[in-house]
């Protein structure tokens, strides 16, 4: 993984959003691969405010790997345990149902604290999050309970990616009428979020007080016409050994049940990767490599390579 790529990108969203926006960074999935903690501490070095995971474990590893900004578990949590451990651990759990939100100040408040909570919308994911038409009442009952702060109101765009920006402004407007239901025209008191990489690099309208960003933050746009939007450097690379080389006639089959032949005489190397390193079978004759700054095909149900 290079930890300087991740600051790079996470430097080029931040100066896309601007100074007044913040930027919280998506580290879920162990960074998706890349290592959580490596990729929080260089996102933090390039200007992360904040960060968010899926679930508590997640949140927990990064405190135990020193991390102090502000942490988002945008799974849902419903237990307890678990409510005691975002006090501990000062997470910021995601509420979409009131019977949570119950849950956690019961905890907060046999605990002597008020706990910040974000609440999430269902504006069109249909997945986590409270129906955006009852998004108004389940906040307001939120904020007569004082042992929980609505530190933040988020959702979640299907389509930020699409070409067609129809769903997204859907999203938006369903969004902007429970955020205008709650503020009654006054100043909001808490922190609105809606895009992802691919509103954050597309429209400002859609960025509010902060954004949340994943796949732009590795270095990758989510759609080909999102490709160049920003000079993004991927924070990954498999580089893998060539073990050994083969010259080969025209009509030689290669690797398991001979389903790939060779045209021509051919040259074949065998790179030092295969399924048990992570290597997809449905990959097999699909995916490429570069070699010297050649890109070369992979040939054959196994890391051959022509």
């Amino acid at each position: 993984m290079d930890e300087g790529a991740i600051t790079h990108n996470t430097r080029l969203l931040r100066r896309r959003i601007g100074p007044h926006v913040k930027l919280m960074a998506v580290v879920k999935a162990n960074g998706y691969g890349h290592g959580d903690g490596a990729t929080a501490k260089a996102a933090r070095a390039g200007g992360a405010d904040a960060f968010a995971v899926a679930s508590l474990a997640e949140a927990v590893g990064l405190r135990r790997q020193g991390l102090q900004e502000p942490i988002l578990v945008l799974g849902h949590l419903s237990l307890i345990d678990e409510a005691h451990a975002c006090l501990r651990w000062r997470l910021l759990p995601t509420i979409s149902t009131l019977d949570q939100a119950r849950l956690f100040h019961t905890v907060a408040s046999r605990s002597g604290a008020c706990l910040p909570v974000h609440v999430n919308l269902d504006t069109g994911m249909t997945r986590l999050g409270v129906p955006w038409q009852e998004g108004t009442a389940l906040t307001q009952a939120i904020l007569r309970l004082d042992g929980l702060r609505v530190e933040g109101i988020y959702s979640h765009l299907a389509a930020a990616d699409a070409v067609d920006p129809g769903l997204t402004r859907q999203q938006q407007q369903r969004f902007d009428q429970v955020l205008a239901a709650l503020t009654n025209g006054q100043p909001p008191r808490f922190c609105r979020h809606l895009a992802n990489s691919a509103a954050t690099m597309t429209d400002s309208g859609l960025h509010y007080d902060m954004v949340r960003v994943g796949l732009a933050l590795y270095g990758h746009a989510s759609a080909e016409h999102l490709e160049g939007k920003l000079p993004l450097q991927p924070a990954m690379a498999v580089r893998a050994r060539v073990t050994i080389l083969k010259t080969v006639p025209a009509g030689t089959g290669v690797s398991y049940d001979h389903r790939y032949r060779t045209q021509r005489p051919s040259r074949l190397a065998v790179a030092a990767i295969g399924y048990a390193d992570g290597v997809p079978r449905l990959l097999s004759g699909r995916m490429g490599v570069l070699h010297g700054g050649r890109r070369l095909p992979q040939v054959g149900p196994s890391p051959w390579i022509n």
